[in-house]
Formats: structure tokens, sequence, C-alpha cells
């Protein structure tokens, strides 16, 4: 049976941290999106989501080390779930999502 686990968004960006190990490069930053409605009073309501991502260096995903806070950006990539256990020895997980391109929106 196929499977399909592909995430697009189009987003601000929020933070951007770039390590390096030895050749290759990994960037990861937050991307926040909107959801726009009205309350059952008429008002609008703005609903943001933060997204983790993760962008290994290569050609799709060269515009990651270059964007900066505040930036549009466009991110085409798949869910991952990351498990690991905290200080306080609860079990925890968080959701990200490993882009395969990314694009600055101008």
């Amino acid at each position: 049976m196929e499977q399909l686990n592909k995430v697009e968004l189009i987003g601000t960006v929020g933070s951007v941290y770039v390590k390096e190990f030895g050749t290759t490069k990994v960037a990861n930053f937050s991307v926040a999106t909107n959801y726009c409605y009205k309350s059952s009073q008429g008002e609008p309501v703005i609903e943001t989501t933060w997204h983790r991502v993760i962008a290994w260096d290569g050609p799709d995903t060269k515009d990651a080390f270059r964007i900066s806070k505040g930036e549009q950006v466009h991110v085409i990539g798949r869910l991952r779930i990351q498990r690991y256990t905290g200080a306080d020895g609860v079990e925890r997980s968080m959701v990200e999502i490993v882009a395969s391109r990314v694009g600055s929106i101008t």
C-alpha cells in the first residue's frame, strides 16, 4: 500500500540556527502559520501555530541557510516525531518537519 507523508507550509520565519558537521550543514528554524476565522460573536480570530523545521544542506534547501527572522518562506518536507526523555525523567515527543525544499518568498 502506498503511503504519503508530505507537508507544505508558507509562513513567517522565527528563530534560525545553523550548525556545521564537518563538510555538511544543518539549519534548524521555526515557521509561524496563521489560520483565520470568525468567532461566534463575528469577531475575526487569528490562530498562530509554530512549526519546527530541520533542513540538511542540499541543492533544494540552500535558501534555508540564507533566511532570517521575519521573512516569508515556503517549505516542503515530511513529518517526523522525535521522542526523548527529559531531565526530569518524563518521556516527551516533538513533531518536526524535515525539509526537502525551502524557498524564500520575496
